[in-house]
C-alpha cells in the first residue's frame, strides 16, 4: 500500500513560522528587560511590570509577590510607601508569598491550571478591593485559568515570585519550556536589587537621619510640585509650620541624646495624624513643616489640631526615667492661585507660602505657645 509522501513544503513552512514568532518573542522579552534594567525608580518598574508585561504578551493577571522581611526590600514595602504607589498586584502578605513558595518547592517555576492550585491561585490573584473601591462599582478580574509563578532570587537569596495568568486554560502547561522565562526571571530580580539601591540612595540623600522624615530639600521640591499643580487645577494649597516649645529647655534639663529621643517622638506622632498623600518632614533643628494636600483652610485647622493634641499626650523619658512634657505650636497658611507661569513665580509663591505658615507659627509661640495659629 502506498504512503501519501509528507508534505515537507507545509513542514518547512510551519519550522520557520514556530522559528519567526519565537524570535518575536525574545525580542518582546528582551526590549522588557532593557526598560526594567533602565527604571530610574520603584514605580517606574511596577509599571513595566504591571502595565507593560500584560501589555506586551497579552497576559490577563500579573503579581509581583515580595517578601518584605528581606533586608534589601524592607525600606521599599514599608507600608506607608506601599500605598502611595497605588499597585494592588505588588503582594507582601504572607499568605501569597506561602502560596507562592508551595507551587515553586526547590525554587523551581511552577506552570499549570487553575484547577490545579485553585487555592494558591486565590491568594495569589484575587485582589481584594477596598471600601471605596466597592462604593465605586470596582469589581476585581476573575481569577486566571492558567498560570506560571517564577521564583525570584538575589545571590542566592529568595525574594520573591513573579506570577503571570492567563485566561487561556492551556496558555502556561506543566510540559511547557521555561529557559527564557527563567532568564527574565533572574533579569527582573536583578533590576528589582538595582531599583532598591537606586531608592535607598536618593532617600539617604532626601532624609532626615534622625527623625526618618523627608529633610528640607525634598521638601522645597515637593512643595513646588504641588503650586504647580495646584495652580492648574484651582485648588488651594495648605502649609503647618510647628516647633517644639522650649526645646532648648529640653535639651538643656534632660541632654541632647533626649532631646534627640523627643524629636523622633513628635516626628512620628505628626505623621501619624496625616495622611499618605501629605508630606512631612523635618524643616531644622526642632521645626517641622507639612503640606496637606487639597485641603482647606477649615480642615487644615482640624489636622493641626489633632497634631497638637498628640503631641501634648506624648510619654516620652530621658535616660533617667524623667518625663519630658512635649507640646507644640502651629502655624497654618493657605492660599489659592491661579496658574503660574514661570519659575519665578512659582518661586515667589512657594516664599509667600513658607512666609506666612512661619509667622503664624511664631504668633502661636508669642500668644502662649501649644497652640493652632493662622494669620488673620
Amino acid at each position: 500500500m502506498d504512503h501519501p509522501e509528507p508534505d515537507f513544503t507545509e513542514q518547512l513552512r510551519a519550522l520557520v513560522q514556530n522559528a519567526q514568532q519565537n524570535e518575536r518573542t525574545l525580542r518582546r522579552f528582551q526590549d522588557v528587560e532593557l526598560a526594567l534594567i533602565g527604571a530610574r525608580g520603584f514605580a517606574a518598574f511596577l509599571d513595566i511590570l504591571f502595565l507593560r508585561l500584560p501589555r506586551d504578551f497579552g497576559l490577563d493577571a500579573v503579581r509581583l509577590c515580595l517578601d518584605d522581611t528581606c533586608l534589601p526590600l524592607r525600606d521599599l514595602l514599608e507600608p506607608r510607601t506601599l500605598a502611595a504607589f497605588g499597585h494592588p498586584e505588588l503582594l507582601v502578605d504572607t499568605s501569597a508569598r506561602a502560596s507562592a513558595a508551595r507551587l515553586c518547592e526547590g525554587s523551581r517555576p511552577w506552570l499549570g491550571s487553575a484547577q490545579a492550585a485553585c487555592d494558591a491561585f486565590n491568594a495569589l490573584f484575587a485582589l481584594r478591593s477596598t471600601d471605596d473601591e466597592v462604593q465605586a462599582g470596582y469589581v476585581s478580574a476573575p481569577l486566571p485559568a492558567s498560570a506560571i509563578v517564577l521564583p525570584l532570587s538575589q545571590d542566592g537569596v529568595p525574594i520573591g515570585h513573579l506570577c503571570m495568568g492567563s485566561s487561556n486554560g492551556e496558555r502556561f502547561a506543566a510540559d511547557m519550556a521555561t529557559d527564557i522565562l527563567e532568564r527574565f526571571a533572574s533579569i527582573v530580580a536583578a533590576s528589582l536589587d538595582n531599583v532598591a539601591h537606586r531608592e535607598r540612595l536618593k532617600r539617604l540623600g532626601m532624609t532626615d537621619a534622625l527623625t526618618g522624615l523627608a529633610n528640607r530639600r525634598y521638601f522645597d521640591e515637593r512643595l513646588r510640585e504641588e503650586v504647580l499643580r495646584a495652580g492648574r487645577h484651582g485648588v488651594p494649597v495648605t502649609l503647618l509650620f510647628f516647633d517644639v516649645d522650649h526645646f532648648k529647655s529640653i535639651n538643656d534639663t534632660h541632654g541632647h541624646a533626649a532631646g534627640d529621643r523627643a524629636l523622633v517622638a513628635v516626628a512620628g506622632c505628626a505623621r501619624d495624624q496625616l495622611r499618605v498623600s501629605d508630606t512631612l518632614a523635618r524643616y531644622g533643628g526642632e521645626e517641622f513643616a507639612a503640606l496637606l494636600v487639597q485641603t482647606d483652610r477649615t480642615s487644615a485647622r482640624v489636622v493641626a489640631e489633632r497634631v497638637r493634641q498628640a503631641v501634648a499626650a506624648l510619654d516620652v523619658r530621658d535616660d533617667d526615667h524623667r518625663p519630658m512634657r512635649l507640646t507644640v505650636s502651629i502655624g497654618i497658611a493657605t492660599q489659592s492661585f491661579g496658574e503660574v507661569r514661570d519659575a519665578r513665580e512659582t518661586a515667589c509663591v512657594v516664599q509667600a507660602l513658607v512666609d506666612e505658615a512661619d509667622r503664624a507659627m511664631y504668633r502661636a509661640k508669642h500668644d502662649g505657645r501649644n497652640r493652632v495659629q493662622e494669620l488673620d
